[in-house]
């Protein structure tokens, strides 16, 4: 019989298919781990409804425990409590600065809209404040295009959510 921090260990090595550089564990997707005798059940939560990469978060799943030895794994999809960007930490938002994404900022709901101040995204390659939201659709769902006004780059930034 397989431990539960054993397959917690194993769903920690699988990344994220859009975002290879952290896992699905660190993305908060990955929720509980059930362990009832041999069967073993994974609960995720999408990070938005009808995310495309999750038949292939499942499937590495599957995978990664059926080559561990777990028989029969099974995926529990939860929706409740929905995904939060809130559930990120530190570590993780770092390794998507450094890959080149502006993580979210600290609280998931997004003020700017009532406020009518635009929001400002610091750009992750030079730091600077002086970005432009080019879209507010990315290269996924859950990120916007900007485009940093000091270094000229273009960047994805990880909606709060």
């Amino acid at each position: 019989m397989i431990k539960k921090e054993t397959v917690w260990s194993i769903l920690e090595e699988i990344p994220d298919p859009e975002i290879p550089v952290i896992s699905i564990v660190e993305l908060g997707i990955t929720r509980d781990v059930h362990i009832d005798g041999d069967s073993v059940t994974v609960d995720i939560t999408p990070t938005y409804s009808g995310c495309p990469a999750m038949g292939v978060i499942e499937k590495d799943i599957i995978g990664k425990l059926k080559a561990a030895g777990v028989e029969n794994p099974k995926i529990k999809v939860v929706y409740s409590l929905v995904w939060t960007t809130d559930w990120l930490n530190d570590e993780a938002k770092e390794k998507l600065r450094k890959y080149g994404i502006a993580p979210p900022e600290k609280a998931s709901h997004d003020k700017s809209l009532l406020t009518g101040k635009p929001k400002i995204i610091a750009c992750p390659y030079c730091g600077s404040g002086k970005t432009k939201l080019i879209s507010q659709f990315g290269s996924t769902a859950c990120k916007a295009l900007y485009k940093c006004e000091n270094c000229l780059e273009p960047f994805d930034y990880f909606k709060c959510h």
